[in-house]
């Protein structure tokens, strides 16, 4: 059986032209929408999405290009923009009747996340981010040879054409070898499929996504770090050390962001929301009480 988040109805929702999003949603209470990581699906959130659901309607989606949602090919840089992906977002969480809610994103779905929080303010109450830096700072952060662990970075920012073909060439190796060497034990069996299979499925979009972070999404960041754009909701980001092993302080880099800021690092490996989801549901439900 297709491993899935317990409980939870499936919606095939538009949010664009040409583009409909896959989100499960379950409970009932105030909104939460969970944004997955690479290389996942909405499936990474099956414990917290359920936990959560005792007492919030939470919101699952495949963010546009992942998944099940629908995979539009690259026609631009902004085809996979974040301000894009973002805006999809905002329209799924509308569709569903919901104006305001808490966001909260793992990797990818955390570069979504705090790009909803800068262009749509009035749309997200609180923000989670899971285990990145913005998109800017990232760049700014990998120099020398310990930027190596980001060798996908550099790889998927290449003009179309190279980087799809050779992932494509071992597309289960390439996703396989992330979903080994970020995660502190092993998934079980049917879920590790399940995120091989979907990403196998998805290369250009995937490729995009990250193509965009080289370039337009980068472009976005400057131009809101030189206007002094904040994030004005209250802000937890939760992450592994990595400012220890890359040389800068991951906190001061959020709260230039988020003044209104909770920064952890946590024992946890990257894929937190599977292998310590108490900690997770736990940081987004103190964010939620903070007003």
């Amino acid at each position: 059986m297709h491993p899935a988040v317990p409980g939870f109805a499936h919606h095939t929702v538009p949010v664009a032209e040409g583009v409909r999003l896959h989100a499960a949603v379950g409970g009932s209470g105030s909104p939460v929408v969970l944004l997955h990581g690479f290389p996942q699906t909405h499936l990474m959130w099956r414990h917290v999405a359920a936990d959560l659901a005792a007492d919030h309607t939470v919101i699952v989606p495949d963010l546009r290009g992942y998944g099940a949602s629908d995979k539009p090919a690259e026609s631009g840089p902004g085809t996979y923009a974040k301000r894009t992906m973002a805006r999809d977002v905002v329209h799924l969480a509308h569709a569903l009747g919901h104006e305001r809610f808490a966001l909260a994103g793992h990797d990818r779905g955390a570069l979504v996340a705090y790009r909803a929080g800068l262009d749509h303010p009035g749309a997200v109450s609180h923000l989670l981010c899971l285990d990145v830096l913005p998109i800017l700072d990232s760049w700014e952060a990998m120099r020398g040879t310990s930027a190596a662990v980001g060798f996908h970075l550099y790889l998927m920012a290449q003009p179309p054409g190279l980087p799809e073909a050779m992932i494509g060439a071992s597309a289960d190796a390439f996703f396989g070898y992330f979903l080994g060497a970020w995660a502190k034990s092993p998934f079980p069996a049917d879920v590790r499929a399940a995120y091989l299979a979907a990403s196998r499925a998805a290369v250009p979009s995937i490729v995009a996504d990250y193509r965009a972070s080289a370039g337009v999404d980068t472009e976005h960041d400057r131009a809101d770090r030189a206007a002094g754009r904040r994030l004005t909701m209250p802000v937890t980001v939760l992450q592994q050390d990595w400012g220890a092993a890359l040389g800068y302080d991951a906190e001061a880099v959020w709260r230039a962001w988020a003044p209104d800021l909770v920064h952890r690092t946590t024992d946890a490996g990257h894929f937190m929301a599977e292998e310590a989801p108490e900690e997770v549901a736990k940081a987004l439900r103190e964010l939620l009480a903070r007003g």
